[in-house]
């Protein structure tokens, strides 16, 4: 049964839309942040050399920094200014939500409300600056050494290296600047837009190899054909288990209204996949390490040392597409997803807030046994949105070792684009909603002045 904001949002007149003026300032200001973001993704840090570049991102494939890239759009691997993102904002957003369920002062720190939200994003900040610092030597660095021979950097050296990392930290502040802005002025999540804006950057060099393989033969028509109705039912797949929820219904004392005695019922809404797509990317990651190691290493790793050679052989056996490759990215999946649902949250301080505001669950009493009720239910349906999103991203792992083809999106990349493509389409209903709202407003203030 739909609820009433769906209902609500059923009823909207989209030719309301081009009334709406407030609403297409926000989307043309949202369209012209994304547009300065791409523009600078083809901005490459000072003193690299596009030839040797290419070459180098020709011997880097396969790796994280493969896995990255489709997240900034192929930035990285044009050493952009915003080569790394705003992944190291997300990486430091993770670690201070980590941080503050681990630590109580962070914690105490989180419970002042809007002045403790604003000094957690403040270290979130200190720690993207200093996230962005190291990884940003790093690649400076690597750029410079160079794989294989190759290195695209003009004139190596210490200023080459304090050039890069102050390029790329001062790329990815202003794309965490941009996505702020976004937020507040535009419309959507602004941070979650600008990861999409790069996904979706690739697409169509994705359709078009996709399209060009079925036209020379090198994958059957038919089989095409089930690709693309694989892709469409994987998406409905999404968005359905995006929006399950399990709801328990919280019951408040008796209160006096206009009406009589009368009990207020409310529900709480539990999500299905609460961890969203963040235990694929941590699985992904740590998968990929050690292929991005033996990359960097080149063949001099291999006979130098027991650690050299056993990472090359662990390299062969975690290949895209091999058995235990497929086995470590479900575990990593299901780990992850009961790891960070457990940090998001907290049984304990929900069934507490629950208990200091006078509701309790019919039939379970109010304190400790709440609480045990809350990780039950928690745990059961973490079952249900581990397993799924293991689906949506061992399916598409499948496919590809199946055809023997690097073209298709990967699992995280779909729930990430379906994910946002949601959010925005439910905030652009909610603003059709108000203005519709607005306009039934005026036209009572105008119907009782004619009174």
């Amino acid at each position: 049964m739909a609820s009433a904001a769906d209902q609500l949002a059923s009823s909207i007149n989209l030719s309301k839309f081009s009334k709406a003026t407030e609403l297409k300032k926000r989307l043309w200001f949202t369209l012209g942040a994304l547009i300065v973001f791409r523009l600078l993704s083809y901005v490459p840090i000072p003193g690299i050399d596009p030839t040797q570049l290419g070459l180098l991102t020709n011997n880097l494939q396969g790796g994280v920094l493969d896995f990255f890239n489709s997240f900034t759009g192929g930035a990285l691997n044009r050493a952009s200014v915003v080569a790394l993102g705003v992944m190291p904002y997300i990486t430091a957003s993770i670690v201070v939500q980590l941080a503050t369920s681990l630590s109580p002062t962070l914690a105490a720190i989180k419970k002042e409300g809007e002045s403790g939200r604003k000094r957690l994003n403040q270290y979130t900040r200190y720690g993207t600056v200093g996230l962005t610092a190291v990884q940003g030597y790093f690649i400076a660095s690597g750029l410079q050494v160079g794989v294989q021979g190759v290195s695209p950097v003009i004139e190596p050296g210490p200023l080459f290296i304090l050039g890069a990392v102050i390029s790329l930290v001062g790329g990815t502040l202003f794309l965490m600047w941009l996505g702020e802005q976004i937020t507040s002025r535009g419309v959507g999540n602004g941070i979650s837009l600008i990861i999409m804006a790069g996904i979706v950057a690739r697409l169509p060099t994705t359709l078009v190899q996709l399209f060009e393989s079925g036209r020379t033969g090198t994958i059957d028509p038919l089989r095409l054909i089930s690709i693309i109705v694989a892709v469409a039912g994987i998406v409905l797949l999404i968005c359905f288990m995006e929006r399950a929820q399990r709801r328990i219904l919280i019951q408040y004392p008796k209160r006096q209204t206009a009406r009589g005695v009368q009990a207020e019922r409310s529900h709480l809404p539990l999500k299905l996949n609460t961890a969203g797509v963040i235990p694929p990317i941590f699985a992904s990651s740590l998968l990929l390490l050690p292929l991005t190691i033996t990359q960097f290493a080149g063949t001099a790793a291999t006979g130098e040392s027991w650690w050299g050679d056993f990472v090359s052989n662990l390299n062969i056996y975690l290949r895209h597409g091999s058995p235990l490759y497929m086995a470590l990215y479900g575990a990593g999946i299901i780990f992850f997803s009961f790891f960070y649902t457990a940090v998001v949250f907290n049984p304990e301080e929900t069934a507490d807030n629950l208990k200091r505001y006078g509701g309790f669950i019919p039939g379970i009493r109010p304190g400790k046994n709440t609480e045990v009720y809350f990780d039950y239910v928690l745990t059961r349906i973490t079952v249900i949105g581990a397993a799924y999103l293991t689906f949506i991203c061992l399916a598409p792992e499948f496919a590809m070792s199946a055809l023997g083809a690097t073209f298709l999106m990967g699992g995280t990349s779909l729930l990430i684009v379906v994910n946002v493509t949601m959010d925005t389409v439910t905030q652009i209903q909610s603003h059709l909603l108000a203005h519709q709202y607005g306009d039934l407003i005026k036209k009572a203030k105008l119907k009782g002045r004619m009174r």
